[in-house]
């Protein structure tokens, strides 16, 4: 249990937008709140933690937090400064931890002697991997001056408003603990107490899967509702090389090393993210011997797999990459109707457009799901974005979240910790390839996961990809007068091809509205969320058109095409999609994670570098120091052959035989 009151010893550290100001606390100084400037907001998990320093997985990362912290133009935190300041508080504004579902960024602050985050608002996945591990967290600022006159703070204050469960996890320092007293029977998640009611299909979804019994394994409420504690039974868990080594050690240094995984064939592992690292390691990063460490998580995990008899989907046997990005696989082969999927990616949404409730946990949590099967959630709200009207050729699920993630509900946090619920007759248009970019990017949005009934084109996606027959059940949508916390409409037929500014996802302009002439260096076609079939076949589209012509990418530009898993690039093949892009110059890569997660061919190696991608996010430092642009498949195809961003509808668009539904449809 964690002291009551709890006691604050060490110094504040103000997150600031002045890199100056963070320079003078490093050094010594003490901010008063009334100096501190404006506070960065939006402060994401790449900031606080960048990919190459994940490769670590133990108190090393102490030595690391807030290394890409961009302020201003300046990254001021250098290795080692914040353990050595002797902080004990960091504080930063709205929308800290957005982005990955990372659970080394609190780690690292935690390991560098952090005990309290506080911010005007945190992302779902980053507070409740702090709870996982101990590390505090408020959004009550009046917390700040009471620490600093030495004020021992109750524990009460942090557990307020939390569910039951989420309180006495923080009451017992964290996650591990708390299970160690479910098992041992010393606590029970209590019961919620309500009669059935209308319920929205997420709410249909958990309360069909919370544990209920655990030891006798009984499942099942008849209602539950926003705010509701529970632990959830997970059809499938997985988690990839970057998480599972540092899983396993939690797991091991909490339980024991004999410590045995429930259901082994419910659990998967992938190696995805980091296939193609020694490719684009940069050299400051070798020197530093961060090529060692990374290549070290690789044995780790297959070592773990190989104890506990779990599926591994790894390296393909001749180096040219991987089987699969973790959740498209588990889009293409595993995840159904109805299920609930966990994983250590926050991208595991993607398999929402099957109509599964699918989310990302952080290390603890998937940790602690290996041995107990389940995994704990407090209910979300939902987030009920009605697609009106039917999109415009041209136009692709892509350009429609670019679009939401600008809308001022979504830009400023009103959709944190929520389901987004997608419906409506826009969804006619999409696929489930195009309907999972839409599931995928609610982690950008902030949102618990995206979700979408299932419906017929979902019974043909999985007779297509699986050769099996789906059959839906009645219960799968939402009910009749169930209560949404918010409704966002978008008209689709207003909507034209998006693109998001350098920094951020929700940085969203109109491509008709960029006004300038903007040359690019390097084009990505790829990741989850830009290498699926009907990504490739946008993309094609656009290229056939220069193929026939004898066209090329010009000079000076690197376009780079890399499939999500080996099952889409098996089928980009056999179209002919992936001859094409060669014939205008571009390089084909392995599946894999790669240039999204900095990993890999098409990373930028100069600030003055401009790449324009279809990977879901831009935070700074994110896929190399250049500046990037987000923006669909088929404006990367385009922007690659104009050597400057352009759209579709600027290259010649030549359809045939190889086009499914129409040019752009």
């Amino acid at each position: 249990m964690l002291s009551d009151p709890v006691r604050f010893e060490g110094r504040v550290l103000f997150l600031t937008e002045d890199p100056a100001r963070i320079l003078r606390q490093l050094d010594g100084e003490d901010l008063d709140s009334s100096d501190t400037g404006p506070l960065r907001d939006q402060i994401s998990t790449d900031e606080i933690t960048p990919a190459q320093i994940c490769y670590y997985f133990d108190e090393k990362l102490g030595d690391f937090p807030y290394l890409g912290l961009k302020c201003g133009e300046a990254f001021p935190v250098q290795e080692g400064a914040v353990r050595r300041g002797g902080f004990s508080v960091s504080v930063a504004g709205r929308r800290r931890g957005k982005g990955s579902s990372r659970e080394a960024s609190p780690y690292a602050e935690q390991t560098a002697g952090i005990r309290l985050v506080v911010a005007e608002s945190f992302e779902r996945i980053y507070r409740q991997n702090a709870q996982n591990l101990g590390l505090l967290t408020s959004t009550d600022f009046g917390l700040i001056p009471r620490i600093r006159r030495g004020e021992a703070i109750p524990l009460a204050e942090f557990t307020a408003g939390l569910d039951p469960i989420t309180g006495e996890i923080v009451r017992r320092g964290g996650l591990f603990a708390y299970n160690a007293a479910r098992l041992r029977g010393d606590t029970a998640p209590p019961r919620p107490p309500h009669r059935p009611r209308p319920m929205t299909y997420a709410e249909k979804l958990l309360a069909r899967h919370a544990v209920v019994d655990a030891a006798a394994g009984q499942v099942g409420l008849p209602a539950v509702r926003p705010g509701d504690g529970l632990f959830v039974q997970a059809d499938w868990r997985f988690s990839h090389e970057y998480v599972t080594p540092m899983a396993a050690s939690f797991l091991e240094k909490a339980l024991g090393p004999d410590v045995q995984l429930r259901d082994p064939a419910s659990i998967l592992a992938f190696r995805d993210h980091l296939t193609f690292l020694h490719h684009s390691m940069q050299a400051g990063h070798r020197a530093m011997g961060l090529l060692a460490v990374a290549e070290a998580l690789k044995p780790a995990q297959e070592a773990f797999c190989r104890k506990h008899g779990i599926r591994l989907h790894g390296e393909l046997s001749d180096g040219s990459g991987s089987e699969g990005i973790c959740h498209a696989l588990m889009t293409e082969r595993y995840a159904l109707p109805g299920q609930v999927v966990v994983g250590t990616d926050s991208h595991t949404s993607h398999a929402g457009a099957l109509g599964c409730l699918a989310f990302g946990v952080g290390t603890t949590d998937i940790a602690c799901a290996w041995v107990t099967g389940d995994v704990r959630v407090t209910v979300p709200p939902t987030l009920r974005v009605l697609l009106r009207g039917r999109l415009r050729v041209g136009v692709s699920a892509k350009d429609l979240v670019l679009h939401l993630l600008a809308r001022p509900l979504i830009r400023e946090g009103g959709a944190i910790g929520h389901v987004i619920e997608y419906m409506g007759e826009g969804l006619r248009d999409l696929d489930t390839d195009e309907r999972a970019t839409l599931t995928n990017m609610a982690a950008e949005i902030g949102g618990f996961t995206g979700l979408i009934a299932p419906d017929e084109e979902t019974v043909r996606f999985v007779k297509e990809r699986r050769h099996a027959d789906l059959v839906l059940e009645s219960w799968m949508r939402g009910d009749e007068g169930a209560d949404y916390a918010h409704t966002l409409e978008v008209d689709c037929g207003a909507l034209g091809p998006m693109l998001a500014r350098p920094g951020d996802p929700g940085n969203g302009m109109a491509l008709a509205d960029l006004g300038r002439i903007v040359p690019i260096h390097i084009a990505y076609l790829g990741s989850c969320t830009g290498g699926k079939r009907e990504d490739l076949r946008r993309a094609f589209e656009v290229v056939q058109g220069a193929v026939r012509e004898g066209r090329s990418v010009p000079a000076g530009v690197q376009f780079f095409v890399q499939c999500g898993s080996e099952d889409v690039r098996r089928h980009a093949v056999e179209q002919g999609w992936l001859a094409a892009f060669e014939a205008v110059g571009a390089v084909v890569l392995g599946s894999s994670c790669g240039a999204c997660i900095n990993a890999g061919p098409g990373v930028s190696t100069h600030p003055d570098q401009v790449t324009i991608s279809a990977i879901n996010r831009n935070f700074p430092g994110r896929s190399g120091p250049g500046q990037m642009w987000l923006a669909s498949p088929a404006t990367v195809a385009a922007s690659a052959l104009a050597g400057r961003i352009a759209g579709a509808a600027e290259i010649p668009v030549n359809t045939g035989a190889n086009s499914r539904t129409g040019p752009l449809r």
